[in-house]
């Protein structure tokens, strides 16, 4: 998967949303082939390898090319900047697949966590609903944890993507973030843990890549405070509990997608009890492969 295209959206000033291709240190804009996700991750059903081919091909035609650090700007009208690699897509997670998440969980809860030993080794997965557009944003932007709340950390979270017909298109990073008091409280409580007002970052691109297999990778978080390092650890993807088909089948289950969806695939990085997240804050998510999310946190 070393060379398969990394699909972007950033913001042009002047003229809005646009994709591109990010080859290295270099954007290549696919626009005019492709005017947003949802049309691309829609005519993409039942012929993935053909359009992923066809981003290629755009990537390989297009004259309007630039530097990827001229997107590095805080959003801004008057600035080109990164925009999270969603327009119309949902965002849904799947919880504790990783048995490091099971632990976390329980330890967090009131009452125990019974329950989340029983779904950890379930026959359904927890998927959970988590944010739509209005509440995701991209790289560089700020990321939200909730101001009623006293214990909160990012979840750094390999992302797969689908189309309508819940065909993998590829991975994306995600950061999940998440009030642990509030979801320690009472399991009910876990859609005000995690839905709220930039509760998700995504980015910064979709590494186009078919796979039903696990990228096999690392995913590193590293946060940073007033320029030093506070917290950081890592993981493989290898130690998913899920399969992929597995997931996107209970995914659609019942349910449909009619611009595509995001699914977060859970968490296995979980700080000690004794950290939350602080304003201004700096939170980067590695993914081998993909590239790095970093955002800077803020209280909401």
């Amino acid at each position: 998967m070393t060379n398969a295209p990394i699909l972007i959206r950033y913001q042009q000033p002047g003229e809005g949303a646009r994709l591109g291709v990010l080859r290295g240190e270099a954007v290549h804009d696919v626009s005019q082939a492709f005017p947003s996700l949802a049309e691309f991750f829609r005519d993409s059903c039942g012929v993935v390898e053909r359009a992923i081919a066809a981003v290629t091909a755009a990537a390989d035609a297009s004259s309007r090319r630039f530097p990827a650090s001229e997107l590095d700007n805080a959003p801004a009208a008057d600035t080109r900047h990164w925009l999270p690699p969603l327009d119309e897509q949902e965002v849904w997670a799947a919880g504790v697949t990783y048995l490091d998440s099971r632990k976390a969980r329980q330890e967090e809860a009131v009452d125990g966590g019974d329950v989340y030993a029983r779904v950890y080794s379930a026959e359904r997965p927890e998927i959970f609903f988590k944010a739509s557009a209005k509440n995701t944003v991209g790289h560089l932007d700020a990321a939200g944890f909730r101001a009623d709340s006293s214990w909160n950390v990012p979840e750094p979270e390999l992302a797969l993507v689908v189309n309508p017909a819940l065909e993998m298109l590829g991975f994306t990073i995600g950061n999940d973030m998440s009030s642990r008091e509030i979801e320690g409280e009472n399991p009910l409580y876990l859609p005000q843990a995690k839905v709220y007002t930039a509760s998700c970052a995504l980015g910064p691109g979709i590494l186009l890549a078919p796979s039903d297999e696990w990228l096999d990778t690392t995913i590193r978080l590293v946060i940073s405070r007033a320029g030093a390092e506070v917290f950081s650890d890592s993981v493989s993807t290898s130690q998913i509990k899920r399969t992929i088909p597995e997931l996107i089948d209970y995914l659609g289950r019942s349910n449909s997608y009619p611009g595509g969806a995001y699914l977060l695939t859970g968490t296995a990085i979980v700080p000690p009890a004794e950290f939350t997240l602080q304003p201004d804050d700096v939170v980067s998510i590695t993914i081998d492969g993909i590239g790095t999310l970093q955002n800077r946190v803020i209280e909401v």
